[in-house]
């Protein structure tokens, strides 16, 4: 039986979820949400359920640069990083969702990492 894109994409969803839960000891969940256009990222407290920190390609300032999509992914994730350390936070866990980590989704890790937060 062949899976669709769309069961695979849900099969890696869970199997990221369940190895957060399974390893998270209070720390925030960087969960990162990808479209067509745009990329969002949040900072999650899941022990309280409120969002601390939230940075995306919506905003003016965040928006797309020319062509190339990893650009804004990756002004996203040093973003984030800034309002993370204005938060508080500086380690967390990594939540790509269902999405492969390559393209915009490794562009966006790599510049938090850059801007400090350690995951």
């Amino acid at each position: 039986m062949a899976y669709s894109k769309r069961d695979m994409f849900l099969k890696r969803r869970l199997r990221v979820r369940n190895k957060l839960r399974k390893e998270s000891s209070g720390r925030a969940r960087l969960s990162v949400h990808r479209s067509n256009k745009n990329i969002h990222v949040q900072l999650i407290d899941d022990v309280q359920g409120h969002t601390l920190a939230q940075a995306s390609t919506m905003e003016s300032e965040l928006g797309f640069v020319g062509k190339n999509n990893t650009d804004a992914a990756a002004k996203v994730g040093s973003t984030i990083a800034e309002r993370a350390k204005k938060a508080g936070i500086e380690t967390c866990y990594f939540d790509r969702g269902g999405f492969l980590y390559h393209g915009t989704i490794k562009a966006l890790a790599d510049a938090a990492r850059e801007g400090g937060l350690k995951f």
